[in-house]
């Protein structure tokens, strides 16, 4: 990956509808080798995708809760059910595996703290090996996601 690619990908990380032509004079290319480049990266797995970001408030997603979960048990079939059940979780926004304890951090994005509350109560504290639930609310976002450094 070169000079180029990177440029390419922090302008695509900026603003993925970004248009071709656009993007190629940005990164100071003409068009047909600038789509060459982003189909490549595609093609290579680098771009994995394009979405579009969200407004929590809009979508009733606005009350965000790190979750740390120490498990009781850490047996095979214990984790890759808990994983298993976190990752169809729609209001599991990301979920890490971490070393040492606590053994996992979920972030969970819900509408209120009712809605948390009923999210912890009937289905975290039910998942297998479960022994711990640690509840951090956020009170702002100080950094939003801008993406990866490229440099």
């Amino acid at each position: 990956m070169d000079r180029i690619d990177r440029s390419i990908l922090r302008e695509l990380q900026r603003d993925g509808r970004i248009s071709i032509t656009d993007l190629a004079e940005r990164v100071r290319l003409t068009p047909s080798p600038c789509l060459r480049r982003v189909r490549q990266l595609e093609r290579d797995g680098v771009i994995r995708g394009y979405r579009a970001l969200l407004d929590t408030t809009a979508v009733s997603r606005a009350f965000q809760v790190f979750v740390t979960v120490v498990m009781a048990r850490e047996d095979e079939s214990s984790v890759a059910e808990f994983e298993r059940r976190v990752a169809g979780m729609p209001e599991v926004v990301e979920a890490h595996r971490l070393f040492g304890d606590p053994d996992y951090l979920l972030r969970i994005a819900v509408a209120d703290v009712e809605s948390y509350e009923r999210l912890r109560t009937d289905r975290l504290l039910r998942l297998p090996g479960v022994a711990q639930l640690t509840s951090h609310v956020a009170m702002k976002a100080v950094k939003e996601d801008e993406g990866l450094a490229v440099d």
